[in-house]
Order: structure tokens, then C-alpha cells, then sequence
């Protein structure tokens, strides 16, 4: 679905990512890693078609990104900035989704469906004012803006921020839903706790350069990697490896793991 060819980019002199090369087929959940400045918003820009490679080529479905026109990417792709604030524009959260499927699904008969089902399944209220409502609301209401014509591709930076671990799981498990229904999803995420539950590959960025790309039980097990990346793994398979144990992704694995060990040692 999304390929880079040789992509590299710069805001002035030089480069802020590097040659990059990988490609990324249609369905599941990939997350971006690696240290604040590593270039993770920069690449996931590049994917969405807003910024556009300085060399090299981003291709979208074996089409040079550079030649499809903005509507056509609009409606086949959906993004999250880090800031909600840049994506609000209108006065209500209804006026919001409507705004967003005007230019992306022709069929005006759809829009009120595709509106209630996504206000519903990330607790918004139609009425409300977005710019009234708390960081994490907000959070929501851009995140809708990206979900409510049911994209191709999502690109979400930084989806959780500002959330806490209700609203940050009762998301999530919405874009699985979303992935399950053949959407790919890209995420930017420095939670590596999100990233161990949801994503099913990683790509690993450090001074944008393209350090490696795996199963996220490929890279976590992988220290040498994330030592490069300056990365910590998440708290369980840390745990599980300073006790010599693999594998281990939940507390009840460990439980399991201990006990087993345990009975042994007996």
C-alpha cells in the first residue's frame, strides 16, 4: 500500500530523514518509534502526502504520491496531528464530521449514519462546542475527523496524548476494529505499553534514520536495537528479561512463567 523509495527529506540545509526505504502492505498496525526528534511526525507526513520527499519517492498503491491530487488523498486517507487544535475548525462535533465527509464521502445520505457511529463509539456529543472541551476531548473529536470515512490508510501521531487509560484503551480498541475491517493503520507512539497491545509491527527511527523494522515481538526482544534507538522496552519484557525469560508480553504470562520456574526449582 504505502512504499519508500530512497526518501529523504530536510526543513532547511540537510537532511531531517535519511534514504528511507520500506514498504508497508494493506491491514494491520504499524508504529513508529524512536527518541523525540528521530523524524517519526516527519515520515508520517510524508506518508499522508504533506510534505512531499526532497529525493527519492513515496508511492501509494504503486502511485507516485506526487502526482494524486489532494481529494483524491483526502478521501482514501485519514491523519491525526499531535495538536487537535489544528484540525478543529467548526463550532459543533457534528459540524466537525460533516465538514470532514463533505470532501470525502460524495453520498450526503451517509453522512449522519457515519457521524452517530463514531460519536458513539468515542463518547462525543454532537452539540458541543470542541473548543470548550478539555485537551483529551479534543484529542477525541480530531481523532473522529480522521475516523468517520473509514479510511484506507490512518496516520495517527501521537493518538493517546492527553487521554487517560480508559479513553486511551476505549480508542485503540476502536482502530483495531477499524484495522480488522482491512484499514492500515500507521501510528506514532512513544507509549511503548500501546505499542506492545496494539501494533503488530515496528518501524524503528533514530536521527532519521531507518534503524530497523519488525514484529513488535521481533524488535522488543531485540536490546542491541533499542539501546541504538535510545529506547526502553516496555515494562513486562524488560522484567521478563533481566529474569531470563522470553516470550512474556502480559502480567498473567509472568504469573505463569514464575510458577512454572518455581515448580521446577522444587
Amino acid at each position: 500500500m504505502i512504499r519508500f523509495d530512497h526518501v529523504s527529506f530536510g526543513y532547511g540545509e540537510g537532511s531531517t530523514v535519511h534514504d528511507l526505504c520500506f514498504s508497508l502492505e494493506k491491514g494491520g498496525i504499524t508504529a513508529l518509534i524512536g527518541a523525540n526528534g528521530a523524524g517519526k511526525s516527519t515520515v508520517s507526513k510524508l506518508m499522508r502526502g504533506l510534505l512531499h520527499p526532497t529525493s527519492g519517492t513515496v508511492y501509494f498503491h504503486d502511485q507516485d504520491m506526487a502526482t494524486l491530487q489532494a481529494s483524491t488523498l483526502a478521501a482514501r486517507m485519514g491523519f491525526l496531528f499531535q495538536n487537535p487544535d489544528r484540525q478543529i475548525c467548526r463550532s459543533t462535533v457534528r459540524d466537525e464530521l460533516l465538514f470532514s465527509l463533505q470532501w470525502t464521502v460524495p453520498d450526503a445520505s451517509l453522512h449522519e449514519a457515519a457521524c452517530q457511529e463514531v460519536m458513539d463509539a468515542l463518547s462525543l456529543s454532537a452539540q458541543d462546542d470542541p473548543m470548550m472541551l478539555s485537551r483529551g476531548e479534543r484529542q477525541r473529536v480530531a481523532l473522529a475527523t480522521a475516523l468517520v470515512h473509514k479510511p484506507e490508510l490512518l496516520i495517527l501521531d501521537e493518538p493517546t496524548t492527553g487521554l487517560d487509560y480508559r479513553e486511551c484503551t476505549r480508542i485503540m480498541e476502536y482502530v483495531s476494529r477499524l484495522e480488522k475491517q482491512g484499514t492500515r493503520v500507521v501510528m506514532v507512539c512513544h507509549d511503548m505499553e500501546v505499542v506492545l497491545d496494539y501494533a503488530d509491527e515496528i518501524l524503528v527511527l533514530s536521527g532519521g534514520h531507518l534503524l530497523g523494522q519488525g514484529s513488535t515481538e521481533e524488535v522488543f526482544q531485540d536490546p542491541s536495537l533499542l539501546r541504538a534507538a535510545s529506547l526502553l522496552p516496555p515494562q513486562m519484557i524488560g522484567l521478563a528479561a533481566r529474569l531470563g525469560l522470553s516470550g512474556i508480553r502480559t502480567v498473567e504470562e509472568m504469573t505463569e512463567a514464575i510458577g512454572k520456574r518455581k515448580a521446577g526449582v522444587q
